[in-house]
C-alpha cells in the first residue's frame, strides 16, 4: 500500500502527516511541486520484457513525454537475488540531487523515496501503479530495501539518465529505511 508520511527534518521519529490515500498523497505532494499519479495497473507476465512493459504503458508514456519533454525511457527491475543488490541500494541511499527530474512509474514492487524539502522530510512510499516525480535540483534520496522487489519505468530528459549529485549531508542514515514488501 503506497503511504506519504512527513517528518521535521530534525525528528525522524513522529511524523507530523501519514497517510495511505492516493489523493492525500497527491494533494500534499502537489503543493511542494511533486508529481504523484496513479496508474491502473495492466496485466503482465511476471517476467514481462522491457520492450512489453513499455509497450503496455505505452499511452501513459507517451502523454508525459510530450506534456513535459521527457527524450528517454526506459525499464529498470531489482529482484531479492540480484548479486549486486546490497552495492546497489547503498549507491541510493544517500541524500543527493539531479539537474533534471527524476520520474519512476512503478510497474510492481516497492521502493521509498525520501524528499527533503525546506525543513520537512517526504517519506513516499511508492508501490505497484505509482508514479512519483521528484523535481530537478530537490533533495532526495532512495531505498529499495535489503531484499529489493520492483521494476519501474524511468523517463528522462537527459538520454543520458541518471547522473547523481551528492549533497554530503548524513541525513538520510537517521531517518527511517525500507525493510521490504509494502511496508517501511
Amino acid at each position: 500500500m503506497s503511504r506519504l508520511r512527513i517528518f521535521s527534518d530534525h525528528d525522524p521519529e513522529v511524523p507530523l502527516f501519514a497517510s495511505c490515500e492516493a489523493e492525500a498523497i497527491r494533494t500534499q505532494l502537489q503543493a511542494v511541486g511533486v508529481r504523484y499519479e496513479r496508474w491502473p495497473l495492466r496485466p503482465l507476465p511476471a517476467e514481462a520484457a522491457p520492450e512489453r512493459i513499455l509497450e503496455t504503458y505505452r499511452e501513459e508514456v507517451e502523454r508525459l513525454r510530450q506534456e513535459c519533454g521527457y527524450q528517454a525511457v526506459d525499464v529498470v527491475s531489482l529482484r531479492p537475488d540480484h548479486p549486486d543488490r546490497q552495492a546497489l541500494r547503498e549507491k541510493f541511499l544517500s541524500e543527493h540531487t539531479h539537474s533534471e527530474d527524476e520520474v519512476r512509474f512503478f510497474v510492481a514492487g516497492s521502493g521509498l523515496f525520501s524528499l527533503h524539502i525546506g525543513n520537512r522530510v517526504y517519506e513516499v512510499l511508492c508501490t505497484a501503479g505509482d508514479l512519483i516525480g521528484v523535481p530537478d535540483g530537490t533533495r532526495h534520496w532512495f531505498d529499495m530495501g535489503p531484499e529489493p522487489f520492483f521494476v519501474a519505468i524511468r523517463l528522462f530528459t537527459n538520454p543520458e539518465g541518471w547522473v547523481a549529485r551528492y549533497t554530503g549531508d548524513g541525513i538520510a542514515s537517521r531517518f527511517p529505511r525500507h525493510e521490504g514488501g509494502d511496508a517501511a
